[in-house]
């Protein structure tokens, strides 16, 4: 197993230290080794269209900003951080479940769009995939809060790549449940706040951690069937607008909230920690967890 966490930091400063009509070029150089994560999309995929769709940093905009943003990451060690915290949790976890196969992990951290009203916004600067086996991607803007829980925020998509790798669970994208995302975003917090402490909860859910209508909702929706519908009962309305999806009603990170909720009732219930429920079932974890608030 081999952590490769990409040297973007060089990569990003020699996109922006080029001449406006080379970038697209470069940047898509520096995204060449992460075109794996998008291997389940069919047909050819567009790296700099990808980098868009994900909020990544403007070529030209802004460009004094975007440079002081990638100097403030540095200075942080954001790179360094990433790479102890991803080796950090997989120790923890293989001492939890040791028969699991864990993949060889390339990771991509990249500034964000501050241009980005809804990055900028509901998403509080920050974005991040850990569902393609193999693959972590953290799209960031250097607000204190992301800068303080770079290494909670890695250990989060850890855990979902964990999740879904060989031997684990099968994630099927026309017949997976809303259920199961909702379970595997309160999972993959759990296990960054067993590493990390509170810093762990994904800041887009902490303001409705305590709201029991928001949670009901949530829980209304549990068998939604298809991934298709997962942005408006996970991420709330303001992303299934972003992203052409129909809202439900939901505020943003709501089935992150609902998700922790789910999860510690069945952590507390049953005595397991984060790490020893990587591969339990959603349906497990939402029947036990239900169960013990009836």
């Amino acid at each position: 197993m081999t952590i490769t966490v990409l040297n973007t930091a060089e990569g990003m400063a020699a996109v922006l230290d080029s001449p406006t009509s080379l970038r697209p070029e470069k940047l898509r150089g520096v995204l060449e080794p992460v075109r794996g994560m998008y291997r389940y999309f069919p047909g050819e995929v567009d790296l700099m269209a990808m980098h868009e769709m994900s909020s990544g940093f403007p070529l030209e905009a802004r460009a004094d900003e975007v440079r002081n943003a990638l100097d403030r990451l540095g200075a942080a060690g954001a790179w360094e951080r990433v790479e102890r915290a991803l080796v950090d949790a997989i120790d923890v976890q293989l001492r939890a479940t040791p028969d699991i196969e864990v993949p060889d992990i390339t990771v991509l951290l990249m500034l964000g769009n501050p241009d980005d009203d809804y990055f900028m916004g509901p998403g509080r600067g920050f974005s991040g995939n850990g569902s393609a086996t193999g693959f972590l991607s953290l799209t960031v803007w250097p607000t204190a809060e992301n800068i303080n829980r770079l290494e909670a925020a890695a250990v989060h998509e850890l855990n979902h790549n964990l999740r879904y790798a060989p031997g684990g669970v099968v994630w099927d994208p026309s017949t997976v449940r809303v259920g199961e995302q909702v379970v595997s975003e309160g999972l993959a917090d759990a296990f960054a706040r067993q590493m990390y402490g509170a810093s762990g909860y994904t800041p887009i859910g902490v303001p409705h951690l305590g709201n029991d209508g928001v949670f009901n909702k949530v829980v209304s929706g549990l068998d939604v069937l298809g991934m298709q519908n997962f942005v408006s009962w996970v991420h709330g309305d303001d992303a299934a607008r972003r992203f052409g999806a129909d809202a439900v009603g939901l505020p943003t990170g709501a089935g992150y909230a609902a998700g922790n909720r789910i999860v510690d009732a069945y952590l507390n219930t049953t005595g397991t920690s984060a790490a020893e429920a990587l591969h339990v079932s959603s349906s497990r974890i939402i029947d036990i967890a239900l169960e013990s608030q009836r």
